[in-house]
């Protein structure tokens, strides 16, 4: 049986604990490792992300055990396709951000300043036995990227792990390499943004860059157990050229190999990108053609009525796997082994002999009432 840790708490807040990934600089100030910003903060200062900050000379997670809100949501809404499809998952975030993305679809939890969106609180054994109690297969940690609340993801994985209950991180994959190992080797799925394939997109829209990620998306695939699929957000005239996504589907074949799902979704106007317009369902439709064209064999389209791009495909003669319908399963052709009822070709992805039944339901719930 696994031990969680007892994470040192400040005194006056057990919201703030204590982390591991920093370092005293020359000129006396803390650089933060966790992530490869690399933020260095004199006393009292937070870091970009605005959760982690240096106190009693130390970086600092201000927001253990809070959230702002637990959602039970369908898997395929993550999105996942390949990892238990159709069951539920306990989904949360909490507040800040490592990116500062321009197009931020979250914006109010990613970017937010103020501690009082984090109303909720939930140990992780109370997020693990809520998880158990409402039927969720999973917990996602979503919403914001859970790289920034490193412990408490940890911490909570560890605890749903102790009953039955499998992890899910959704993240930009923005982590220094050592934080990564331990991040990773408590998550059983992730989907990884990749927001881009140029360094002029990264550096542009999100301020970060593009190098590190990959090397995330390489170390997940070949370095660890953790089932993985990609998510691309298509805005208009930044990333949507067939050059970029043949090249980025160039380099996942290559790299992380034909199996990665990848998921091409539709851009919708916010934050700080309200005067772009939104991607039309022909650039998705697009996107997916070229994908699969360079060797991808499963492409998906996403934020769009499309069941030929929402559903699973043999990628060896061609039938439907899996039917969907945005959210909602149909006709499901997978053995109990995930093989192609027609000829036998197994699909890669974590799979039961049954699906799942949850359907296209949200269903907002209070942690601690179970419900």
């Amino acid at each position: 049986m696994a031990t969680i840790p007892t994470r040192r708490r400040a005194e006056d807040d057990p919201s703030v604990v204590s982390t591991e990934y920093w370092h005293v600089c020359d000129d006396g100030r803390i650089q933060c490792d966790l992530c490869p910003r690399h933020c260095r903060m004199h006393e009292g200062q937070r870091g970009l992300c605005f959760v982690r900050a240096v106190r009693g000379g130390e970086v600092v997670l201000t927001t253990y055990g809070r959230s702002s809100g637990f959602c039970v949501d369908p898997i395929e809404k993550k999105p996942l396709n390949h990892f238990l499809p159709g069951t539920p998952v306990l989904s949360f975030g909490t507040a800040g951000c490592n990116l500062a993305c321009k197009f931020c679809q979250n914006w109010d939890m990613s970017k937010s300043r103020e501690m009082d969106i984090l109303a909720h609180r939930a140990e992780p054994e109370a997020l693990a036995d809520a998880a158990r109690r409402l039927g969720a297969r999973s917990i996602a940690f979503t919403y914001n990227d859970p790289v920034i609340f490193h412990e408490y993801a940890i911490d909570s994985a560890r605890a749903c792990r102790e009953v039955g209950v499998r992890t899910v991180a959704v993240t930009a994959g923005y982590i220094c390499p050592e934080p990564r190992r331990e991040f990773f080797a408590h998550m059983d799925a992730a989907n990884v943004d990749l927001k881009a394939f140029t360094e002029r997109f990264y550096h542009k829209l999100t301020g970060a860059h593009l190098a590190p990620v990959l090397e995330t998306l390489e170390y997940i695939r070949h370095e660890t157990d953790v089932w993985l699929e990609l998510t691309t957000l298509l805005i208009p005239g930044e990333n949507d050229s067939d050059e970029e996504i043949g090249r980025m589907a160039d380099w996942v074949v290559e790299r992380l190999g034909p199996d990665v799902p990848m998921h091409f979704s539709a851009f919708h106007p916010a934050w700080k990108m309200m005067d772009y317009p939104h991607t039309p369902p022909a650039t998705l439709t697009r996107a997916r053609r070229i994908a699969m064209e360079r060797g991808v064999r499963y492409a998906y389209t996403g934020n769009v009525r499309d069941p030929e791009g929402g559903g699973t495909w043999c990628h060896q003669c061609g039938a439907c796997l899996i039917e969907r319908d945005q959210y909602e399963l149909g006709a499901w052709r997978i053995d109990a082994a995930g093989c192609c009822k027609s000829c036998g070709t197994r699909c890669a992805g974590v799979f039961e002999e049954r699906p799942g039944t949850w359907g296209a339901r949200r269903m907002p719930v209070s942690v601690h009432a179970g419900y």
